[in-house]
């Protein structure tokens, strides 16, 4: 029985994913794995306000802006 190495049983496993699921569905399955990088509980804090009134005050003025931009 031949050993195989880790890299050829990814490329098989892939390309047995894509002929079973379609190269879209694939991608959608493998991130389903990825567990992605960082520590969104820390790091929201350097981009959400502090205050929850001030996060919803720039939405608003973000639409009211696109509004009058598309107007």
């Amino acid at each position: 029985m031949e050993t195989k190495t880790l890299s050829k049983i990814q490329q098989e496993g892939i390309k047995a994913l894509i002929n079973t699921l379609g190269p879209v569905d694939t991608v959608r399955f493998i991130q389903i794995y990825d567990p992605g990088y960082g520590d969104y509980t820390s790091e929201r804090k350097t981009w959400l306000p502090d205050d929850p009134e001030d996060y919803f005050k720039t939405i608003e003025k973000r639409r009211e802006e696109k509004k009058s931009n598309s107007s």
